[in-house]
């Protein structure tokens, strides 16, 4: 059965949808929480590892098939200061003990932004310090809409001090066109993303040709400007679209999230183009694997196949 590009779209919401459902996040907090039982084997194609330890070398595997690779740590928004301070001596942790240098990303949200924004300063500051002693970069992640100011003042005070900092740009956001000049005069790494999180029209564009099209202007624009991009996204019509008009000749890296699309990935890394692997770990996966699930419906058929056959996945096997 073929299913149309808004039947495609509208599973996308619906997966989001749940992502973001109170009850269904509070279900799967539960310690003897069934939802988690349930969707674990279709987490481990998503979430490269349980521990720090695990998550190492297995960064180690992809490396040497030649990809580059990002870390995060899976989390919902934090408001307690312990686990905020245990994400944050977490990350330091992890750059010091990674054998080479290692490209992190995480939300201002889970380092502190829900309690103030200086909290969220004042903690990164601290991971982008650890990390330039070992030669690693920290970008940014962008959140959901209300979110985009407190983020981008947070990266912009940084940027002058951190030459190791970048941001991760929505491309689905009216707003970011007139956002992209500030973020270009600090010179640092631009992550362009379509957009993960469901937003009203007014706010946002929903996926589709338009969107496509705001994407490749914005990565077109941010090169033309001389930063340095990757193209965060698993389209594989919308690469194909970067390379024709020469958007994917000029940018740094495609990057892609583990577990979705890899056999794209491996296509254009074995075509030559720089590619990075974004890796997430830990035990709070619920978002996660519902909004990779929604970057592409059909992996909802993937995801069952995994719980009813736990053993098809195998680390590392289709890059």
């Amino acid at each position: 059965m073929t299913h149309s590009a808004a039947e495609l779209a509208l599973a996308g919401r619906g997966l989001r949808g749940l992502a973001a459902d109170p009850a269904c996040r509070a279900a799967f907090a539960q310690p003897d929480s069934l939802l988690r039982a349930l969707l674990a084997p279709a987490a481990r194609r998503y979430v490269a590892a349980a521990t720090e330890d695990e998550l190492l070398d297995r960064a180690a595997t992809l490396r040497a098939k030649g990809y580059r690779i990002s870390v995060e740590a899976v989390g919902e928004e934090i408001t307690d200061p312990a686990e905020v301070e245990a994400v944050v001596t977490g990350y330091i942790g992890l750059v010091r003990r990674s054998p080479a240098p290692v490209q992190l990303g995480f939300d201002l949200s889970n380092v502190g932004m829900l309690l103030s924004t200086e909290l969220a300063l004042e903690n990164t500051g601290r991971i982008l310090d650890a990390a330039a002693e070992h030669g690693s970069d920290a970008i940014i992640s962008m959140e959901r809409s209300s979110f985009v100011d407190d983020v981008l003042g947070v990266f912009t005070k940084l940027a002058g001090d951190h030459r190791n900092v970048g941001i991760t740009l929505q491309a689905h956001l009216h707003r970011t066109a007139d956002d992209l000049p500030a973020v270009l005069a600090t010179g640092a790494k631009i992550r362009l993303v379509k957009g993960v999180y469901a937003e009203p029209a007014e706010i946002a564009l929903p996926r589709g040709s338009e969107l496509d099209t705001r994407y490749l202007d914005l990565a077109a624009r941010a090169i033309a400007g001389g930063a340095r991009v990757a193209l965060a996204t698993h389209d594989a019509g919308l690469l194909a679209q970067a390379a024709r008009t020469g958007v994917l000749a000029g940018a740094e890296e495609i990057e892609m999230l583990h577990g979705v699309r890899p056999e794209l990935l491996r296509a254009h890394r074995e075509q030559g183009h720089s590619c990075r692997v974004y890796l997430t770990y830990g035990e709070n996966w619920w978002l996660h694997l519902l909004h990779r699930v929604a970057e592409h419906p059909p992996m909802a058929i993937t995801a069952l196949a995994d719980v009813a056959e736990p053993d098809r996945v195998v680390f590392g096997a289709d890059y």
